[in-house]
């Protein structure tokens, strides 16, 4: 996130890279406020992380809608990575903007007037039951980069050091190209060289720029082997049929059928308590009619539902990276005045009525067979008894990743060609 005086102009795009070996990994970076303080205060009353869970997989189903209306190629993104980033910038609104951040990420009817720090109280909950096991392998960090005299309020800035972990650091926008070495070496630094040359333009008149980076990596809990990945044909239409790489494995899996959707469910599990559910479309039910029915409530319907059962599976490898710049797609959601000047963010700062220009978000996702030779092995020689279902994903798909303790939605996507980076 960019905040400008009110004459100056928005930066322009920035770049991420994530390489993989033998394992799914995740990577987004965004400029905005994210993740999130370790360690987990006392249970609030009232609402709970389950309910934050629930509004916040509205929420991210509304984003998803929007971003498809755009196009019709792959998506991949992480709601949970936006919510957290607009909660925390929610400590610094007033009056209507306040409303409208919340309403925009459905979370009004979770808010409580007796508890003004509810919301970014319940987002931190939620971020430390996700890794309170301490085995998830992710990096994340986030600080303010302000103007040497851009003057930050003291509450906020003890907010997001409480709430987000996150410190203030202060350079000089006038000298550009100073000012992105220095922001793209310290974020180089806190990814361990995943993400590099993020920033590639800044307007001198910027006046605080908030970074966070996560990364997330995880590996299948039954891994595919690779010497079992063979070329197969991927029906994007009846007119795009390229051919994929398509990873095998037979085993028993939870799924199950929604017929009222017309589609089917596959759940591949993660380690450390992590799954990808895959939705994928019967033949002949076009994917984007789907899309216009997902909900919060059918999503929770399917983890219900799952059965486990005897299948040949067959998925394509895909590796994917896009890029939003979300200050054009949140307004239709609701966000609007937070983008112009009528935004009222005095809690943040009272120099120059701060409004935010620019919201960028970017993701990586990979996809691929994952695991160690020896977890291979273990996986070969399965002697079936009777003949398995096959659940074979070769038509546009959907995926989500979610955290199955609390039902967090931590990513997804859409992938209409495999071979579409």
């Amino acid at each position: 996130m960019m905040l400008h005086k009110m004459d100056g102009g928005a930066p322009k795009s920035f770049q991420t890279q994530i390489t993989v070996a033998r394992k799914m990994k995740l990577g987004l970076v965004f400029l905005l406020m994210c993740f999130l303080a370790p360690g987990m205060p006392m249970p609030l009353p009232g609402p709970n992380i389950h309910n934050l869970s629930f509004k916040n997989m509205d929420f991210a189903l509304n984003l998803f809608r929007k971003i498809s209306s755009y196009h019709d190629e792959n998506i991949i993104f992480s709601p949970l990575s936006v919510s957290t980033s607009f909660a925390a910038l929610s400590m610094a609104a007033r009056g209507v903007t306040y409303e409208e951040i919340l309403k925009g990420l459905c979370l009004e009817k979770l808010a409580q007037a007796d508890q003004p720090d509810l919301i970014p109280k319940l987002f931190q909950m939620l971020h430390g039951n996700i890794t309170q096991n301490g085995t998830m392998i992710a990096d994340q960090s986030m600080s303010i980069f302000a103007r040497q005299h851009f003057s930050i309020e003291k509450t906020f800035e003890e907010q997001m050091k409480s709430y987000f972990n996150g410190d203030v650091k202060r350079v000089n926008f006038e000298d550009t190209q100073a000012s992105i070495r220095v922001i793209n070496e310290y974020i180089k630094d806190k990814t361990g060289g995943k993400v590099t040359d993020m920033v590639s333009s800044l307007d001198p008149l910027t006046q605080l720029i908030i970074i966070n980076t996560f990364y997330f990596q995880g590996g299948w809990e039954m891994p595919f082997n690779p010497n079992h990945t063979h070329k197969a044909p991927f029906y994007v239409d009846n007119y795009n049929i390229p051919q994929v790489q398509m990873m095998f494995k037979e085993d028993m899996f939870e799924m199950m059928d929604d017929s009222h959707l017309g589609a089917k469910v596959l759940k591949l599990p993660y380690l450390e308590g992590v799954s990808m559910l895959i939705l994928l479309p019967n033949k002949g039910v076009d994917y984007s009619s789907i899309e216009d029915e997902l909900t919060a409530k059918m999503f929770l319907n399917w983890i219900k539902k799952l059965q486990k059962t005897k299948l040949e599976i067959n998925i394509p490898k895909f590796k994917m990276a896009q890029s939003y710049s979300l200050h054009n797609i949140l307004p239709e959601l609701g966000f609007t005045g937070i983008f112009s000047r009528t935004a009222n963010l005095t809690g943040l700062s009272k120099d120059k009525d701060p409004q935010v220009s620019e919201v960028l978000h970017k993701a990586v996702i990979e996809v691929d067979e994952t695991g160690t030779t020896a977890a291979a092995a273990t996986t070969t020689g399965i002697i079936p008894y009777s003949l398995p279902r096959t659940f074979v994903v070769n038509r546009p798909f959907f995926f989500f990743i979610y955290h199955e303790d609390t039902k967090s939605l931590l990513f997804m996507g859409r992938v209409i060609n495999p071979n579409k980076n």
